[in-house]
């Protein structure tokens, strides 16, 4: 499966449709989702249960790998895809660590004094909290507690509490500002922070700080490359400005209907949901019609 000599779709000798970008369904290899407000929506926090069916007879009927594209952590993305978990590619944290067949194939890191002083100036905001990412855990110092449990629980991460956040030892790749019930000045930070690191809103409460020029497209593009498939070989469905350079880099992007303008704006195509999406692919129906 993780072999990277070209893979031929099965179509029964049937002509797949074109997707009005001039690439045929026949041509393509891998399906990549955002998580959070794309496949997860309203908040939800479980695949709906047809998911990983759909993405393994993606893989067995069509030949098409599938790949997870989220600001989560690997672990907790494997327990959300458990069933094919063994199955799918990983791009994890925004595009900082990335996945294939078991093996960490790509690692992004960020300045230790860039962290310290983003880490320190989210502990000095009111009502904001800090996520520091590590490979397998989340480390956080709570002001709360309920945002432990809140990531321990509601979110699925594996969490790692620490007296002093600042003293942690695993080298920085990506932190994360969290606000119960929203972000209150996104521009603020993008102020701060922005001409030294990639900062950008992953949902209603999140807002992560990568390395300065990393994204998802830049993770896709280390996943491409150690597979052997071409960007034009590649669906790719989002909802938010975290997705915008990945959904602008491959062959046929496809925002959810919920999705922000500028977002269905780039696609010119949406779907109500992915798994209705997918399904279609499966029928050799997709791609959805154009945005009018």
């Amino acid at each position: 499966m993780w072999k990277t000599e070209e893979t031929t779709a099965v179509n029964d000798g049937k002509e797949l449709p074109h997707t009005g970008n001039g690439v045929s369904m026949s041509r393509i290899k891998l399906i990549a989702s955002d998580l959070d407000g794309t496949l997860l929506l309203n908040g939800a926090q479980n695949l709906q249960p047809q998911t990983c069916g759909l993405i393994r007879r993606l893989w067995e009927e069509k030949g098409i790998l599938f790949l997870a594209a989220s600001g989560r952590q690997v672990d907790n993305l494997e327990r959300l895809f458990a069933p094919v978990k063994d199955e799918i590619a990983y791009l994890c944290e925004n595009g900082c660590l990335c996945f294939c067949g078991g093996k960490k194939i790509h690692q992004e890191y960020m300045d230790h004094s860039l962290g310290q002083s983003i880490i320190r100036t989210i502990q000095a905001t009111e009502g904001a909290e800090v996520l520091l990412s590590g490979v397998h855990t989340s480390y956080i110092q709570p002001k709360d507690m309920s945002y432990y449990y809140h990531m321990r629980d509601v979110v699925g991460n594996n969490v790692t509490l620490v007296p002093d956040i600042l003293q942690t030892e695993e080298p920085y790749f990506k932190v994360s500002l969290y606000e119960a019930g929203g972000l209150h000045d996104v521009s603020w930070w993008q102020q701060k922070f922005g001409d030294q690191a990639t900062v950008v809103t992953g949902g209603n409460e999140w807002l992560d700080c990568m390395p300065k020029g990393v994204n998802k497209a830049t993770a896709l593009d280390q996943i491409l490359r150690y597979l052997g498939i071409a960007p034009d070989e590649v669906i790719a469905f989002g909802d938010n400005l975290n997705d915008r350079e990945m959904l602008e880099m491959v062959g046929i992007p496809v925002a959810v209907e919920t999705a922000k303008k500028e977002i269905i704006r780039i696609c010119g195509r949406t779907t109500d949901t992915v798994e209705h999406a997918l399904e279609k692919i499966l029928r050799d129906e997709f791609p959805a019609q154009p945005v009018s």
